[in-house]
Order: C-alpha cells, then sequence, then structure tokens
C-alpha cells in the first residue's frame, strides 16, 4: 500500500511555497477545498504585489482570487473595495463576505442601499467607484485593492466606459485585481493593462471545472449532440438523420397546409397554426419531466422572452407539476417570507405574489428584469440552496449572478437584441450554457438544445465548438466624463487619459495592420510604375489624361441621364385622366390610357390600363423620351381596374380608338459630349501626347490602369487610419467645444453651470442640466416634478408604443418645453458630430405623477393598462428606482434654497414608499 506521506522534496517545496507566500497559505487553510493551479498562481502574484487579470469560464472560482485581495487589505490595514456589474451581484458578494468577515468589516454601496460605507471592505456598482474618483472621496484614503468582478464588461455599449474610468483613474499604488470570463484576446487586454497600470501578471485558465456535455431533445427523447467515430468527435449521425426526416416531413406538411389555405375563401378562424407545418417540439412541461426523470435537474431554461417566462411558469403549475418536498415548502415559504415581509399588503394581489408563491412553492420559478427586485432575489436564493429546481429566465441571469445549475436549456437560438431578431453567437451560447455544472456538487454539466425545424445539429455544433469570445472596448467620452476630466486633469491631460484608453489602445493596434498594407501596396505602386514606363514620355501622365477623359465622359453621361429623367417625370406630370399613350417598350409595350394622373410628385407614377388588359403603374423607367398624348378617350366617372371586367372592357375601347402607336424612338447617346469643349480639349491633349504613337500603349495602359485603382484603395486605407488615430481624443475635443458653446466650460475653466453637470449622472445629464440651467422645471409641484423627470429616464420597451397621456397643465407645458431645449440639444450635436442625447420619453410621467401624488400601486398600474401600456410591477419600480435617483441628484445640485431643489428633495420622498422602498437600505 502507498504510503501518503509526501516525499522529502515534496515536503521542502511545499514549506518554500508557504513561507514565500504566508498570506495564501493562511487564506487557502481557511478553505474548504483546495485551490487549482490558476487560482494559485493568481494569489501568488497578488501576494508579491502585482496587478492581476484573471480569465477563466463561469464557475471556475475567479471569485477566489478577489477573495483573497479582501483577505490581504484586511492584513494590512488597507481597504479592499469589490465592485459589480449590477446590484444583485453587489448584493450576493456582500452576503457571502458578510458570512466570512462579519457584517462589521463588510459595506455595501449601490444606487439605492448604504451600509456601513465606511468598513474596511466595501461591496458597490462600478459606478458608485467611479463616481468616488471624481468626487475625491475621502473614502479612497487608505485603498490598497480594488476588485472588478466581471471586467469583461467593460465592453457593454452603455456602460463598459465606467470601468475604463475607474482603471485609467485609480491612483497607482492601488493594485488591482481584474475577474473575467474566458475572452480570446486575454493577451491584448493584459498587455493594455500593463501600459496603464504597470506590472500585471495575466492567468489565463480554460479548462472548465465541471465538464459540459452537449444534448440536443428531439421530442421527448435526450441526443448526445457529438459522437465519437474513428477516435474523433463529430455531431451524431442518428441525430443528423432523424432532425433531417423531420425536416422533410415539416416542410411537406407546409406545403400541404398553405396550399389548403390558398384554396380557401379566406383565412381560418383558429389563428396562426402550431408550427411551420405541424411538427412541434417538445412541450416545456415534457422538457422538464424528461430531465427530472434522468436526474438533470435542477435547470435553467433560457427563453429570451419576459412573457415567455411568466407562460412557461403558468404552464407547469397548470399541468400539476411538482418538485419539492413538504420539509422543502416550509424551508421556501420562510425564504420568501425574509424577502417580502416588508411589501405592504394591499400590494400583494397586483404584484401577483399569490402565484408566484405557488410555483416557487413547487419549485418552478421565472427570473427577469420585469419581476420585483424582492422576488428575484428570493428566487436567486431558493435556487442557489437547490429548492427550486426549475427557472424560466431572460439571458439577464447569465450576467454574472451565481446561479449554477446542472443543466442549461435553450429554447430558441435567435434572440430580440432591441431592434432585430438575430441568431446566438458562439460567444453568447457559451456563455449562457456555461451556467451548467456546478463545482462541487455535480460530475458532469449539461446543456440541451430543443429541436424545433430549422434548427440544424450542425450549426448547434459550430456554436458549441466556437471559442472566439473578443473582448471590445465600448469606450467614449461622454459630456459628464469630458466636464470631469477637465476639471480633474484639464484639457492636456484629459485628452492624454483617453488616449490611453483600451479603446484606443485596440484602434492604434488596427492602425498597426493598416499600415503594413498601406506600406505593401506603396511597394507594389512602385512596381507598377516600373512596368508602365514609356521610352516616348511620361507615361503617368498619359494614363491621368486617359483616366481624365473617361470621367468626363461618364459625367456627360450622368448628366444626359438625368436630364432625360427629369424631361420625362415633367411629361408624366402633365398627363390626365383619358389620355392615350405609347409605352415604347419592355413587356408593357403598346397603347395605353391614364387612369389615374401622377399629379405633382417627385417621381410620379401615373396609373394606366394597356391594350392587352394590364393596370398598373409606369414610371421614368418604362421611357426613354418624353411622353406625348397621342389623343384622348372617354372613361366611365368610377373606373375599378381591379375588375376584370372593367379591364377587358376599356381595353377594348382603347384598340377601337383607331390610335396608332409610333414608331418606338431609340435613345440618344453621347450625351452631349460631341459639343463638349472640356472633353474635345482633353482628347486633343491625348493624341497629342508622345505616348499615344507607342506601340505598346495598351500593355503601358493596363500598367497604368492596376496603378490607378491600387492608389486609389491605398488612399482610402490613409483615411481610415487618419479617422482611427486620435479618434477619441476628437471626439472629446467636439464634446469640450459644445460645452463651450453652451457655458459649461470657459476655456480650461469649468463654469458654475460645469460643476453643476459634474454631478449628474446619466444618459440625458447635459438635457438634464439645461432644463436646471433654464429654470424649466421650477415652478412645478413635487408630483410634477417626478413626472416630468421621468421622461429623462424611462424608455418604453416598444418602438412603435402608442401616444402616452400626460397630466394636463404644469406637466404638459414642462415636458412640451423640455422637448423644445432637447430639440435645440440634437440640434447643436448634430453640428458638433457628437453622439446625440435620446429623445425624452413620456411614457412613464402619468403613472410616476399618480404614484408621487399617493396612489396605490394596483391604481397605478391599472392606469397605465388603460392607456396602452406594458407596465409590470417590477417594471414600475425599476425606472421609478431611476426617476428617485435623479431627483436625488438634481436636490443636490440644485440645493434646497432653490425651489428645484426643495421639491425634488420631496418628490424623492414621496416616491420612496412602498414596493418603491422595499428592500432598499
Amino acid at each position: 500500500m502507498a504510503s501518503s506521506t509526501p516525499a522529502p522534496a515534496e515536503a521542502y517545496a511545499a514549506a518554500r511555497a508557504r513561507a514565500a507566500h504566508p498570506r495564501l497559505s493562511e487564506f487557502a487553510g481557511s478553505l474548504p477545498f483546495g485551490l487549482d493551479a490558476f487560482q494559485r498562481e493568481a494569489c501568488e502574484a497578488l501576494e508579491d504585489g502585482h496587478g492581476v487579470l484573471v480569465c477563466a469560464p463561469t464557475g471556475a472560482g475567479k471569485t477566489v482570487v478577489g477573495e483573497f485581495a479582501v483577505h490581504l487589505a484586511l492584513a494590512q490595514g488597507l481597504k479592499c473595495f469589490y465592485t459589480t456589474p449590477i446590484k444583485a451581484l453587489s448584493n450576493q458578494k456582500y452576503a457571502d463576505l458578510v458570512d466570512r468577515h462579519g457584517a462589521a468589516a463588510v459595506g455595501l454601496l449601490t444606487g439605492d442601499t448604504s451600509v456601513n460605507g465606511d468598513a474596511q471592505v466595501v461591496v458597490m456598482t462600478t459606478e458608485v467607484l467611479r463616481n468616488m474618483i471624481y468626487a475625491g472621496s475621502r473614502s479612497l484614503d487608505q485603498l490598497g485593492y480594488v476588485v472588478m468582478d466581471e471586467v469583461h464588461y467593460l465592453a457593454d455599449r452603455f456602460r463598459g466606459a465606467v470601468w475604463e474610468e475607474v482603471i485609467l483613474q485609480l491612483p497607482e499604488h492601488v493594485a488591482l485585481v481584474s475577474l473575467s470570463a474566458t475572452v480570446s484576446n486575454a493577451e491584448e487586454f493584459g498587455d493594455w493593462l500593463v501600459a496603464v497600470r504597470g506590472d500585471t501578471a495575466v492567468v489565463v485558465d480554460e479548462v472548465r471545472p465541471v465538464p459540459l456535455w452537449q444534448h440536443m431533445m428531439v421530442g421527448n427523447r435526450l441526443h448526445d449532440l457529438f459522437a465519437e467515430t474513428g477516435g474523433e468527435l463529430s455531431v451524431d449521425p442518428e441525430l443528423l438523420r432523424q432532425t433531417r426526416e423531420l425536416s422533410r416531413q415539416d416542410n411537406m406538411a407546409t406545403w400541404v397546409t398553405e396550399g389548403r389555405r390558398g384554396r380557401s375563401s379566406g383565412p381560418g378562424r383558429g389563428g396562426p397554426p402550431r408550427s411551420r407545418g405541424g411538427i412541434r417540439p417538445a412541450s416545456r412541461v415534457t422538457v422538464i419531466d424528461r430531465l427530472d426523470r434522468a436526474a438533470l435537474l435542477p435547470a435553467i431554461t433560457f427563453v429570451f422572452s419576459r412573457a415567455g417566462c411568466d407562460a412557461a411558469v403558468g404552464q407547469c403549475v397548470r399541468a400539476g407539476l411538482r418538485l419539492t418536498t413538504e420539509a422543502e415548502v416550509t424551508e421556501i415559504r420562510r425564504i420568501i417570507e425574509k424577502h417580502t415581509g416588508d411589501l405592504p399588503q394591499a400590494d400583494l394581489g397586483v404584484l401577483g405574489y399569490w402565484e408566484w408563491r405557488e410555483a416557487l412553492e413547487r419549485g418552478i420559478a421565472a427570473h427577469h428584469a420585469g419581476m420585483l427586485p424582492a422576488f428575484k432575489e428570493t428566487v436567486e436564493e431558493l435556487f442557489v440552496e437547490g429548492l427550486v429546481r426549475c427557472v424560466f429566465a431572460t439571458e439577464t441571469l447569465a450576467l454574472g449572478i451565481n446561479m449554477p445549475a446542472r443543466t442549461v436549456v435553450l429554447e430558441r437560438l435567435v434572440k430580440y437584441n432591441g431592434e432585430a431578431h438575430v441568431d446566438l453567437t458562439p460567444g453568447e451560447y457559451t456563455q449562457l450554457t456555461g451556467r451548467a455544472g456546478r463545482r462541487g456538487i455535480d460530475v458532469e454539466g449539461h446543456a440541451v438544445v430543443i429541436w424545433q425545424p430549422g434548427v440544424d445539429p450542425e450549426h448547434v455544433a459550430g456554436l458549441a465548438s466556437t471559442r472566439t469570445y473578443p473582448l471590445r472596448s465600448s469606450f467614449r467620452a461622454d459630456y459628464n466624463m469630458t466636464i470631469n476630466l477637465v476639471e480633474r486633469l484639464g484639457i492636456e491631460q484629459g485628452r492624454e487619459l483617453l488616449e490611453q484608453s483600451f479603446g484606443q489602445f485596440q484602434a492604434d493596434r488596427s492602425v498597426v495592420g493598416l499600415a503594413r498594407r498601406i506600406e505593401r501596396n506603396t511597394e507594389a505602386l512602385r512596381g507598377y510604375a516600373e512596368s508602365m514606363q514609356c521610352h516616348l514620355g511620361d507615361f503617368t501622365e498619359y494614363a491621368r489624361l486617359r483616366r481624365q477623359v473617361s470621367d468626363r465622359e461618364k459625367s456627360l453621361r450622368r448628366q444626359g441621364s438625368a436630364e432625360r429623367r427629369n424631361e420625362v417625370a415633367e411629361s408624366l406630370r402633365t398627363l390626365r385622366p383619358g389620355d392615350v399613350i405609347a409605352v415604347p417598350g419592355g413587356r408593357r409595350a403598346g397603347l395605353a390610357v391614364v387612369l389615374d394622373p401622377p399629379g405633382d410628385h417627385e417621381d410620379p407614377r401615373p396609373l394606366v390600363l394597356t391594350e392587352d388588359r394590364w393596370a398598373g403603374r409606369l414610371s421614368t423607367a418604362d421611357f426613354p423620351v418624353a411622353v406625348s398624348t397621342l389623343g384622348r378617350m372617354r372613361l366611365p366617372k368610377r373606373v375599378d381596374h381591379r375588375s376584370p371586367r372593367v379591364r377587358r372592357d376599356l381595353a377594348s375601347s382603347l384598340r377601337n380608338t383607331g390610335i396608332v402607336p409610333p414608331t418606338p424612338q431609340r435613345r440618344k447617346h453621347g450625351g452631349g459630349a460631341a459639343d463638349d469643349p472640356e472633353l474635345a480639349a482633353l482628347r486633343r491633349a491625348l493624341r497629342a501626347h508622345p505616348c499615344h504613337g507607342c506601340d505598346d500603349r495598351e500593355a503601358h495602359a493596363r500598367w497604368g490602369e492596376r496603378h490607378a485603382r491600387l492608389e486609389r484603395e491605398t488612399e482610402q486605407l490613409r483615411q481610415k487610419v487618419r479617422a482611427t488615430t486620435h479618434s477619441l481624443a476628437r471626439g472629446f475635443d467636439r464634446i469640450r467645444a459644445l460645452l463651450t458653446e453652451r457655458g459649461y466650460l470657459d476655456g480650461e475653466t469649468v463654469t458654475d453651470h460645469g460643476y453643476r453637470l459634474a454631478r449628474l449622472w446619466g444618459e440625458s445629464d447635459l438635457l438634464a442640466a439645461e432644463c436646471l440651467r433654464h429654470d424649466l422645471w421650477a415652478d412645478l409641484e413635487p408630483a410634477e416634478l417626478a413626472a416630468v423627470v421621468s421622461a429623462l429616464v424611462y424608455e418604453s420597451r416598444r418602438d412603435n408604443a402608442p401616444v402616452p397621456r400626460v397630466p394636463q397643465g404644469a406637466v404638459t407645458e414642462a415636458l412640451a418645453e423640455t422637448v423644445r431645449i432637447w430639440a435645440e440639444l440634437e440640434q447643436d450635436e448634430r453640428r458638433h458630430k457628437v453622439d446625440r442625447t435620446r429623445e425624452p420619453d413620456l411614457g412613464f410621467a402619468w403613472p410616476m405623477h399618480r404614484w408621487a401624488r399617493g396612489e396605490s400601486l394596483a391604481q397605478v398600474l391599472e392606469a397605465a393598462e388603460r392607456n396602452g401600456q406594458e407596465l409590470s410591477a417590477g417594471d414600475f419600480v425599476r425606472w421609478a428606482r431611476q426617476v428617485l435617483d435623479l431627483l436625488e441628484q438634481i436636490a443636490s445640485v440644485a440645493g434646497r434654497t432653490t425651489g428645484v431643489g426643495r421639491n425634488a428633495h420631496k418628490a424623492a420622498r414621496e416616491v420612496r414608499r412602498g414596493v418603491v422602498a422595499a428592500g432598499v437600505g
């Protein structure tokens, strides 16, 4: 039997490692598990005084490195800030650290929660830290470590710039711990961190701690996506055969169904078909039941639709699905009470509390952004505790919240991105399925794609096999950033800081590739120039003359074509009903009678009927020359050109008029070239050039054409380089020019209005500052101010939302003035070529006004529904809290001595009640 005692050499090496990293040994000894190699490497680098970037798959244990930074800070008497991208993740990490270090040592700061903010360890959203830096907060004193969890969030196009602002402006002595999902350009990101933060260790681990198995569910049968054949993995042949056969059957059924519909007198009364051809994927209840029997729960099913998530829960409950025991139900009720005990009893009905609770007691839940925060937090805790075994979620659940499952199910491989339905990318597929497999619990994780017509197993295999997930910066200057940079650093240092961003770093690297192409092209141009040399003269000059002749000829042809179109259009505008004209060519050639004249339109298209009974509109493209009226015929008062009988009778009358179509005129070519003096002079110069008589003239000319094409391409590359180099600094300068023009900057000096803008955070920061500057909101009562302010934060989920109803009187007038200021601002933004401020959305003004004047949640949501608005309780709370945040900012920057400041403070107090205040520290 082998001894478990390590060899002397191994024991000596371990002792030396402990001596070299005593803090890590102390930390590792407190953990219930051993450290993986990548965790140890990162922690050793941190203890040695380096910054670290850790890139590893979801669930690999990256946060252990962040927790070691907390351990080091506490041991060294320094502060540690642990930043996260979303409040839910901040709340979760705060709870974890309190369990480990005690409530006295740990604080929490988010947009709406402040707990023990002066603690040695503070968990916060990244925006809070950014605001601290700009405000010069004393909380930054004694700061030793900053952990940026989910740092790959800097690619987010709306909020990503905040991460780079923090990284660039943290004091140099602060050690930065960056934790990222697996990205394919980790080395590039690490190189940038070294450039801006100094010595940074890059630790990349691409091995999932729990292996992931890929499946497809076809009907109620679960297939492995891959099969091993000849020692290599490929898509399971049996799966391919079955799905292709089902697709063939579905296509046949579609053809038959559409044929029947085509022969029917109208659409059926049963609504849309169940699927394209009648073949349906497995139902949600069937999927969960199948996973349960295969011991593959708990599972997260990604649905990509809030309504779909809620409907899925309802389907499972109605089907009688139950995944819990009586003992578990008791514990579920306790956790529900812990999170929802402070919700007003009167609101429980409108919140859908009882239906939500019944589903939870069955072990089933939804998770999406439209839910009440307290409901989401309950679901998260119950899932982590293993009491909820089936969650139907939108993709927001994949953004860092610690909710691993044994299985992840994807109902579709298409999602709505806010503008269109698009296919999932390999990176998104990896991020979603990365939730499968719980470290220390599951031996393996499982990803299941539900097959339906149109889903190709080979496409799924491609998504599952691709590991390309590059991190792309979304950094760009905005108004608040610009004003704060000028105030803190001055113009030149502000520009230099922007030049150091990851966004400019990536842009400059792309310039390196462009510069290499320009260099290669320049070398090729020299070769082309040699090949077109002529012993009779300068062929470069001769080639330029040839291009000038060609360009002039094309210009004249375009000019002639434009003149012809204008002549034809003008002749079409003069037509009247009953005019008989000739269509000169094409399928409609022959006589035609005008039924409906085009009027004075830019693109005249008269409605005509031809002698072969065709009725339709013609355009300028149908006539090479101006149209002439050949005669007239009498028309009935009303002509229904859709009626076959009417078309037949009119066509017969047209043929009986005796009018004969003229011989078609041929289109004249040349476009005035024969009479153009400039073209004539160019042609004379060309013929007089010495190279015109060269025997190899055409061979030289071919090299000249290649030279010209490559020269154009090279110039385009040079323009791209000019546009890319210093692009962020140029954007900064354009914003400065606009802010100077509007009185927020005076050279290097920030004005009083500028200081106000510097303390307003949000997508519409400058618009809010402008409204305050012009005293647009000075006379509004608190509830009215809350309603008007909501237009700057609310964004409807539908582009085609109905025109919202808004409170009459002062609110309507203030909103109209706010929109007027926005329109003026947008014009300036267009002129200065900066990103434009989003138009105020009035869709939340009425609900916010009713809430701020004291109405119940039920009254507010019912009124919103009557107005045709889609507003769930969770959405209402989310938007109300954003309005509350902006009201508090306004109260702060305007001051209690002003009317708008006092009313903003009162409005915030009125909004912060009931479900809006529930769960907020």
